[in-house]
This record gives C-alpha cells, sequence and structure tokens, in this order.
C-alpha cells in the first residue's frame, strides 16, 4: 500500500508531489499552510491535503515572491490585498536587489583582490614599484616573500592589508620607512645611546611603521633587529645609509627589550 503523501487524487496534488513539482520543502508547505499564506483546498477521505490547479498557481507566486527577498507577510498582502501597489512593491523590491547585486560585485573585486594579494603579495606593477619604492627595489622580491613565508600568520595579515592599497597608500608606507631611516641615521650621528627615551621613541616609531605590514610584537621586533644585521640585503640597506646602523638598531631595539622584561637572547618570532 503507498504511503499517504504519495497516494495521488484525480482533483488534486498531494504534498510530496507539489514539494518535488516546485522544489520547496514539505516542511515549507506546511508552514505556509499554518499560516494561511498558501493552503490546499482539498483533502481526502482520509484527510490528506490535495491542492488544486489554482493552489499551485498561487504557490508558484509565492515561491517567486520569496526568491526575489520578499518576506511572508509582504507575500500575502501582495497575493490578497486589493489595495496593495503589486507593481510599485515589486519595483522596490528591484531596486533592492539591484543594491545588493551591486554589493555582492564589490565583494567579488574584493575577493579577487585578497586572492590575488595572498598569491603575488603586492598589487602593483613593477613600473609601480621602482616610482614607489626607488629603482633598487626588487619586483621580485614579493614573490621571493611569499615562498618563504606564505605559510606563516604574517603573511596572511600582510595580504590582508596589500588587498586594501594602491599605490596612493603605498606611496604613504614607502615615505613612512623613508623618514624613520632617516631619523635612525640622524639619531646614530648625534650619539643617540641605547635606552635613552630618544631611542626608545625611535623604537616604538619603527614598530608603528612596521604594523604597515603585519602587527609586530617586541619580541618579534629583537628577532627583525637581528635579522637586520645579519641579513646581507638588509645589513646592505641600512648600512647604505649609515655605516654600522645595522647593529646600531639592533642595540637600541634590544635595550628596549630589557626595559620591557624581554632578554634579547632568549626572544623568539611571538
Amino acid at each position: 500500500m503507498p504511503h499517504a503523501t504519495d497516494t495521488t487524487d484525480a482533483e488534486g496534488l498531494t504534498v510530496g508531489q507539489v514539494s518535488a513539482r516546485l522544489g520547496v520543502t514539505v516542511r515549507a508547505l506546511h508552514h505556509w499552510d499554518e499560516t494561511g499564506l498558501a493552503r490546499p483546498s482539498l483533502r481526502t477521505a482520509a484527510g490528506y491535503r490535495l491542492y488544486t490547479a489554482g493552489d499551485v498557481e498561487r504557490l508558484h507566486r509565492v515561491v517567486v515572491y520569496r526568491e526575489l527577498g520578499l518576506g511572508l507577510d509582504r507575500i500575502g498582502a501582495l497575493l490578497d490585498d486589493p489595495a496593495t501597489d503589486v507593481p510599485g512593491a515589486l519595483r522596490a523590491q528591484r531596486t533592492q536587489i539591484a543594491e545588493r547585486i551591486e554589493r555582492l560585485q564589490r565583494l567579488d573585486a574584493g575577493l579577487d583582490r585578497m586572492i590575488d594579494a595572498h598569491e603575488r603579495g603586492l598589487l602593483l606593477t613593477a613600473e609601480q614599484q621602482a616610482a614607489i619604492f626607488g629603482p633598487e627595489w626588487n619586483p621580485d622580491g614579493p614573490a621571493e616573500a611569499r615562498r618563504r613565508y606564505g605559510d606563516t600568520t604574517q603573511w596572511r595579515q600582510y595580504a590582508e592589508r596589500a588587498a586594501s592599497r594602491g599605490p596612493e597608500e603605498w606611496q604613504a608606507v614607502a615615505d613612512a620607512m623613508t623618514d624613520l631611516d632617516r631619523a635612525l641615521g640622524e639619531a646614530m650621528d648625534a650619539g643617540v645611546a641605547p635606552g635613552s627615551p630618544e631611542a626608545n621613541r625611535l623604537v616604538e616609531r619603527h614598530r608603528e611603521v612596521f604594523t604597515s605590514y603585519f602587527p609586530l610584537t617586541r619580541q618579534m621586533q629583537v628577532c627583525l633587529g637581528r635579522m637586520y644585521e645579519a641579513d646581507p640585503g638588509f645589513a646592505a640597506h641600512y648600512d647604505g645609509i649609515r655605516a654600522g646602523l645595522a647593529t646600531w638598531f639592533r642595540h637600541i631595539v634590544d635595550a628596549d627589550a630589557r626595559a620591557h622584561g624581554i632578554d634579547p637572547d632568549t626572544a623568539t618570532w611571538q
């Protein structure tokens, strides 16, 4: 004997049949029935719901309006209230949908930039990079950084920042770094001592400027200072500003770390 909801009747369709035909759940049909939004007009002798052709047509309209984003109360008014301006309501809904589409398109574009930033690191052409960072800048540097650090939290943080930046924003970052390098060189020339208030302010400034790339803790800054001194590329950059600047910078970072209870000799990247 077939299940009741699969039983057909010459005068109507069962809940299961309507569910399959319209692509809506039986639960939704029951809910619309209970709220009076779309009730089946017929019942079998056993009391099972049956939908007529007119019922199914009303359900079609419910499904369409729901897909357009209308609430059930609004759908009920469109279907039953003769005073409702149906074209006006649909135009208003079309405006909302157009706005939603525009937001989704912006989101899609943002996702494309985010994906590119994670994969490339810097969303600038080689010409833009040279104009912003100078002729000595290596345009392959971001790709090399991704190969070395692409699986780290810091690379993900960097990519999220890079995705929202254009040439003007990167120019501001480059200018801030250039100003900091100049200040470091001038402080070293002036004999600023590690651990002094002025040296500590420069260390704090370095950490603030560096957050353009990713958040930098004091322990991470210690590790970075040692890399600046040990890595030939970084050392050449800083020593090109002032001879011995890479080592001096490490010393002021270490002194600041000690003042905050951090042993530079045991500092880790955290």
